[in-house]
């Protein structure tokens, strides 16, 4: 595909063609934005060469584009693509985002935004931590999404379907005084992005992540005997598992208020997000229609372990060493985890150390977010 260029918006570069940055590549380019997507593997490109785009499904979704999605330019190099960029939506599996932080260090330039999507748990400040070791001196700017924006699936190698454009997406920058520059940036695309606090809540505020490794180690026996054939937060989740839940998200947001944050709890998260409410988090979760009809996956092998776990836990159980709050039931879901799938995620995961942070204390890593 030849480039094609649109100089009132900006030029923003997509990584990753897989379920997420497909769908992104193709609906920035439905807008009239200039789009390059990169994928390492040259095998996922393929079929979008040879279409000529990416063809876009949102059928269900009122107002919004579909067709034969062409990006100004689909390709396997890194430099090419990050070229002129004023925008970088990386939109990997988020054990990938250290991997990306390197490859891109050497072609980032001045006044480039990075933004994870999403950066599941500490993505944003491992992504920076990287580009420092590698002595990058351009002035970029890293920042992290909450969620992903798109609910959306792969049909065909070069077609995919957007189920649902999500509203409301915190993003924050490091350091928190960049966010309003990076929402203003997002919002000639995406309206639907908005100022977070800063990184440790959009990292903390992350309730799903730090819920569905627990929800699937629990259930482990379960998923294997039906193949995934139940009701996932419905049937998986009982008023045992959901004492557990508890354990894990009060752990999760002491380690927060640890860091001198305030994390929204789950019981909070449901009321605000569904207007479910109960007396306990089992009653808030079975109030919750939204998760309803929402299948368990069919196998352990699913990034609720494989990325939630290194991503997710391993970030707030070691972040809570660091500042000296115990976290033994986020400790027990990743011991179980490792055991289920005779991986090490603690090694595999963003540990304090490899998140750039060791010795560290609360001051210095407040200063790094906020920018103090």
């Amino acid at each position: 595909m030849e480039p094609r260029t649109t100089r009132s918006l900006p030029r923003i570069c997509v990584i990753g063609a897989g379920h997420g940055g497909s769908a992104m590549a193709a609906h920035l380019a439905l807008m009239g934005l200039p789009v390059r997507l990169f994928n390492r593997s040259e095998a996922r490109l393929r079929p979008i060469l040879a279409l000529g785009g990416i063809e876009l499904i949102t059928r269900d979704i009122e107002d919004a584009p579909y067709g034969l999605a062409e990006p100004e330019l689909v390709t396997t190099n890194l430099a090419e693509a990050l070229e002129g960029a004023a925008l970088v939506m990386v939109a990997t599996k988020r054990n990938g985002h250290r991997s990306i932080a390197e490859q891109c260090a050497p072609y980032l330039r001045d006044g480039q935004v990075v933004v994870l999507n999403p950066g599941i748990t500490c993505g944003a400040i491992e992504f920076h931590s990287v580009l420092r070791e590698a002595g990058v001196k351009a002035d970029v700017t890293i920042a992290e999404a909450q969620t992903f924006i798109y609910q959306s699936r792969m049909l065909n190698p070069a077609q995919v379907r957007i189920q649902r454009i999500k509203n409301g997406i915190p993003v924050a920058a490091i350091p928190a005084s960049r966010t309003p520059e990076v929402v203003r940036l997002l919002n000639a695309a995406y309206p639907q992005f908005v100022a977070g606090e800063n990184v440790i809540n959009t990292s903390f505020d992350n309730v799903g992540s730090a819920f569905a490794p627990a929800v699937t180690v629990l259930n482990a026996g379960r998923i294997e005997s039906t193949h995934g054939d139940f009701e996932y937060y419905v049937e998986g989740v009982t008023p045992s598992v959901a004492r557990i839940l508890e354990a894990v998200d009060r752990e999760r947001v002491a380690v927060a208020a640890g860091l001198g944050f305030r994390s929204i709890s789950a019981r909070e998260w449901l009321s605000v997000a569904y207007d479910a409410t109960g007396s306990n988090l089992y009653e808030a979760m079975k109030s919750n229609r939204g998760y309803q009809g929402i299948k368990s996956p069919l196998t352990t092998n699913h990034p609720f372990i494989t990325e939630d776990v290194p991503m997710t836990l391993v970030p707030i159980a070691s972040l809570g060493e660091r500042v000296g709050v115990p976290t033994p039931a986020v400790r027990a879901i990743i011991h179980l985890a490792s055991l289920l799938h005779d991986t090490d995620y603690w090694r595999e995961g963003r540990t304090v150390e490899r998140l750039g942070l060791s010795g560290w204390s609360v001051e210095q890593i407040r200063a790094l977010v906020l920018g103090e």
